[in-house]
């Protein structure tokens, strides 16, 4: 499809501001989260299992768990691998820092890993050095598809030395991707995130999918404290109040309420995929020909699709990032960058090796992330090109 597809039926709307995202609850999902509300049952019963199965069948996954955030589904994925405490997780540098939080809360020791200033995503050489790092004993990886765009896991994983189901798939932003015709989530252990930006937006929340039923089952006890019985099982029609606790847990379950809305808004997904490839074939057409501009790499469409979560492009150093950034905001278009590299954040900064991790510097410097989200309009997108190409000629004066 082309990128003029998405001016059929657009509205001018150049006057207001242009928020950099966008959280819409469709009026399906409103009468949903009131539809529980008056059910007298709102924490975790049937509305998350109905989404856990929902959501497992949109990415072609064998099982999914809900649970509180995608963070926290982090967590449980490397805990139930069963890891000795402190034993070295591989992690990209350029993700956000709930990611590395995740690896210390589970009792395990990050290893920052360096990416291509081009994809924002480890290479196969980056990894390998990583793994050198800790005597090419790494026990897990855990790695995003940065803005979307997804990787390939099963050479990554070969490269740290690593079975794939050691590597925890961190898909807050590949919702929707594919690699080589795969679904991201479709393999061992994914993460999703429902957080008011992402591509299927709730408020929060996250959902962790597996192709491990053992795998599953644990996670659903390790979400609720480690209990062997829920409360919407204890409290059903000749249910027992007995439960047991055989192992530390966590409070990570997802709420009715969150899951009716998920499940309305997963209706809607499709058409809001579609919205985000129109959009961001528009801001190519438009940034094609400004050689300051770096547009967001994308996988080849034979063999993979892009979740378009971000459209981050990248200009030619901080000062111009930052002059154009300020100058959209003063012209009422809102943006943001995606991410401060981890080892750049004090809590994180002894985490870097020596001799730094020049890649994930290099591209930080220029990334400037543009709005994205499906209710954007054509008007909107040229607004938010012509403003940025503006700004890069007053950058040059």
């Amino acid at each position: 499809m082309s990128a003029e597809a998405l001016t059929v039926g657009e509205r001018t709307s150049t006057e207001q501001r242009i928020s950099f995202a966008d959280c819409w609850i469709t009026v399906e999902a409103q009468q949903a989260a009131q539809r529980v509300l008056a059910s007298g049952w709102v924490t975790t019963g049937q509305e998350c299992r109905s989404f856990e199965t929902e959501l497992a069948a949109y990415v072609g996954a064998r099982d999914a768990v809900a649970v509180s955030s995608c963070t926290a589904g982090i967590e449980l994925a490397l805990r139930s691998l069963g890891l000795q405490p402190g034993a070295p997780v591989l992690t990209s540098t350029m993700t956000f820092c709930g990611a590395v939080h995740a690896i210390e809360h589970a009792g395990l020791r990050p290893v920052l890993v360096d990416v291509d200033p081009v994809t924002g995503m480890p290479t196969e050489d980056t990894v390998a050095r990583a793994a050198a790092s800790c005597d090419g004993r790494a026990a897990a990886m855990v790695l995003v598809h940065w803005a979307g765009d997804p990787f390939d896991r099963a050479a990554l994983a070969a490269a740290a030395g690593l079975p794939e189901d050691r590597v925890v798939e961190d898909a807050a932003h590949g919702l929707g991707a594919e690699h080589e015709g795969a679904p991201v989530g479709s393999g061992p252990l994914a993460c999703f995130s429902f957080y008011a930006t992402k591509n299927l937006p709730i408020g929060e929340g996250g959902m962790v999918t597996t192709d491990d039923p053992d795998r599953a089952a644990w996670m659903r006890r390790a979400r609720l404290h480690g209990m062997t019985q829920d409360a919407w099982r204890r409290y059903l029609p000749g249910g027992s109040w007995r439960y047991d606790v055989v192992e530390p847990g966590l409070k990570a379950n997802l709420t009715d309420l969150q899951a009716a809305i998920g499940r309305a808004q997963l209706r809607s997904l499709p058409e809001w995929q579609l919205r985000r490839g129109l959009i961001a074939a528009r801001y190519d057409a438009q940034l094609l020909d400004v050689p300051q501009v770096r547009r967001p790499h994308r996988p080849d469409v034979r063999t993979g699709r892009h979740a378009w979560h971000l459209y981050a492009v990248q200009l030619p150093d901080a000062a111009t990032r930052d002059h154009v950034a300020r100058t959209l905001a003063e012209q009422g278009v809102d943006t943001s960058v995606h991410f401060i590299p981890v080892h750049r954040l004090t809590h994180f900064a002894a985490l870097a090796p020596p001799g730094g991790l020049p890649g994930a510097d290099r591209m930080f410097d220029g990334l400037l992330s543009l709005p994205l989200y499906p209710r954007l309009t054509a008007d909107q997108v040229d607004r938010v090109a012509s403003t940025l190409v503006g700004a890069l000629e007053g950058a040059g004066r």
